[in-house]
């Protein structure tokens, strides 16, 4: 039983946290809250840092997860700009990395997120090199790409991954010239395989964009702390006036891995390893969002999912397994893009080598379309692009694991409710 006296601490300010956060005090958790956040601004949303906030279309309090008022008013104890070092699970305590101060708790969350993965070149110590993973970053990067645009000035990104290209689409709406360095054989061809890779390739050069697939960046070239080119490993020297590595990110395990906590290996993705209730090995130790890897019986494997939709569930979810309620988290995995005039959104998890067929139903050619990845019938995966409203049918279809005609599944006439049941 849950009572007043318990104290559980929550130790990443993220959309993951904050919403912990939020639903212990909306199922009626009487006890502190304390919410450490390692940033200074409060907790807040990471899509529109690559999306509408970069492009100068939402304001800045808009990311915000709750307003600041929201956290004394419900009597969470938030800590800004505060890093814990160390997990003590034998005595029960965090302590903050500024000043030592310990703190006990009787569950703990780590809701730590991911970093940037960072290039390992010369040059990467120059003014222009950028990544963008927090709102500090997103600001810095809004004004370059600003005035990359009025002074016709040159953008180089490293990876073509889901913010490489979302911040490409951004650059060029603001003028800006843009080359992106890929070594793989098509943008996100991890995610999408290359059948649907291509769309999004074909859709950036169209919008003027560079592609350079199949090479690395070796090194980035500067005079006086600035940059000027970046070199990839074909010989090539691409302009550049500023970098932007988008090579992935590394779940924060550190505080985990020091306390001693079993993590994933990295086939599947890193992270701190927890059960369908969220318990890491520690059964008095929770973990959520970015970092955890949770078992997901629907794909029989582990995963670990980085996007919006998993810190927005896994949160609250990992609050109520912390009460003591009866929780599986079983989520089947969600993430949307914006890009120029494309908007899409994806549900499942299909990486390369586990279907045997991608079916298109709509004209892939005019974006207007849903992908289905499937193997043996079933589907795993679909993507809709441009094709509103079928988050929900297309979810039905991957979890029933029912076998579908690919022909009816294809056919646009033929509704996607009435497949599988």
């Amino acid at each position: 039983m849950v009572d007043a006296d318990q104290t559980f601490v929550i130790v990443g300010g993220g959309l993951a946290g904050a919403k912990a956060a939020e639903t212990l005090r909306a199922e009626g958790f009487s006890g502190r809250v304390i919410l450490i956040c390692d940033e200074r601004d409060h907790p807040y949303e990471r899509p529109p840092l690559s999306k509408g906030y970069l492009l100068g279309k939402a304001e800045r309090d808009s990311v915000f997860v709750h307003e600041p008022a929201w956290y004394a008013r419900h009597d969470v104890e938030l800590h800004l700009g505060q890093t814990v070092d160390r997990i003590d699970r034998a005595a029960k305590t965090v302590r903050f990395g500024d000043d030592g101060t310990l703190v006990r708790y009787d569950k703990l969350l780590l809701a730590t997120g991911a970093e940037p993965r960072r290039l390992d070149i010369p040059g990467t110590d120059l003014a222009g090199v950028h990544h963008l993973r927090r709102l500090a970053h997103a600001e810095r990067l809004k004004g370059v790409l600003a005035a990359l645009g009025r002074d016709n000035g040159h953008l180089v990104i490293a990876g073509a991954g889901w913010i490489g290209l979302e911040v490409a689409a951004a650059a060029r709406t603001y003028g800006a010239e843009v080359t992106v360095i890929e070594h793989g054989p098509t943008p996100l061809h991890s995610v999408l395989g290359p059948e649907l890779g291509n769309v999004f390739a074909q859709l950036h050069k169209e919008h003027g964009v560079r592609f350079r697939f199949g090479v690395r960046l070796t090194e980035i070239v500067g005079q006086d702390g600035m940059v000027l080119a970046a070199r990839t490993d074909d010989g090539e020297e691409h302009p550049a006036h500023d970098v932007l590595a988008a090579i992935g990110a590394a779940p924060r395990v550190g505080l985990a891995e020091a306390a001693g906590l079993e993590l994933a290996d990295r086939a599947h993705g890193g992270g701190i390893v927890v059960d369908e209730r969220l318990r890491t090995s520690d059964p008095d130790i929770y973990a959520a969002g970015d970092v955890a890897a949770f078992p997901h019986a629907l794909f029989d494997t582990r995963l670990r999912v980085e996007h919006w939709a998993n810190a927005l569930n896994g949160g609250p979810a990992a609050a109520r397994s912390m009460l003591g309620q009866d929780v599986t988290y079983d989520r089947v995995p969600y993430f949307f893009t914006d890009q120029y005039d494309l908007g899409m959104e994806y549900s499942g998890w299909a990486p390369p080598g586990s279907y045997d067929q991608v079916v298109i139903r709509g004209d892939a050619g005019k974006r207007e379309f849903i992908a289905f990845w499937v193997k043996e019938g079933r589907v795993l995966a679909g993507m809709n692009v441009n094709v509103w409203d079928v988050t929900e049918p297309i979810q039905r279809l991957i979890t029933s694991r029912a076998v579908v005609d690919t022909d009816a599944l294809a056919d646009p006439h033929v509704p996607l409710e009435s497949l599988g049941a």
